[in-house]
């Protein structure tokens, strides 16, 4: 069954007089349970593909249906509460706040919940505890490696236990080996916790984790298995 539908989709900038078509009828599925990479050269519509599902930008036409929600029709603020319930995103640059501890970036989506204190710290717990920083709780961004900033990021994507998982070179700044142990997650986070996963890359290592690659040029999609 798809949880992500994408139907019809047109998606165009404008930059001075110039109209730029990124998407011209895009059809598109994501089953429950995928674990999708979304690869192709700087420009082909990655991160656009991926900013519409998660409602942070509207097609020009067409439709983007998330768990049968129609997310394209949606205003600002539904947008907001819908994002807040159903979705992780996990960005390269790992949008940490320095005046945090791990623990409070983690705790942040759950503000907007009405989970009570002691509910909010027992998923955060559960969300460190995941990602393998239970011992990094108290630790600022400053604190941790690169490895550790991303792992703290994907605790915070999933600490809502949301229905998707979004990801944008989540891979991009890190070594190989932290690299490898932030795949490895995103592997069991699908296949333990039953998680879909979108996640644009453009290594062909971080690909090969994914069950299914899609490849994006000029905004053709050319999908194969992994």
């Amino acid at each position: 069954m798809a949880l992500v539908e994408l139907r019809g989709i047109v998606k165009s900038f404008h930059r001075d007089t110039q109209v730029i078509e990124v998407f011209t009828g895009v059809d598109l599925d994501f089953a429950e349970q995928s674990f999708t990479a979304l690869m192709g050269p700087s420009g082909s519509g990655k991160s656009t593909l991926l900013n519409l599902i998660a409602g942070l930008d509207r097609p020009t036409g067409g439709t983007v249906t998330v768990g049968g929600e129609v997310i394209s029709a949606m205003g600002a603020s539904q947008l907001a509460t819908w994002r807040s319930r159903h979705l992780g995103f996990v960005f390269q640059s790992y949008n940490l706040l320095p005046v945090l501890t791990a623990a409070q970036n983690v705790e942040l989506p759950l503000l907007l919940t009405h989970l009570s204190r002691k509910e909010r710290q027992e998923r955060v717990a559960v969300a460190l505890g995941v990602v393998g920083l239970q011992d990094r709780v108290d630790h600022y961004p400053r604190q941790l490696s690169g490895g550790q900033e991303q792992r703290v990021s994907i605790a915070r994507a999933i600490v809502a236990d949301p229905t998707l998982i979004l990801l944008d070179e989540p891979t991009g700044q890190l070594d190989a080996k932290s690299a490898q142990e932030v795949l490895v997650l995103l592997q069991r986070l699908n296949t333990e916790f039953k998680k879909t996963i979108v996640m644009v890359t453009h290594d062909p290592h971080a690909a090969e984790k994914a069950r299914t690659v899609l490849h994006i040029d000029k905004g053709v999609l050319e999908k194969q298995a992994a």
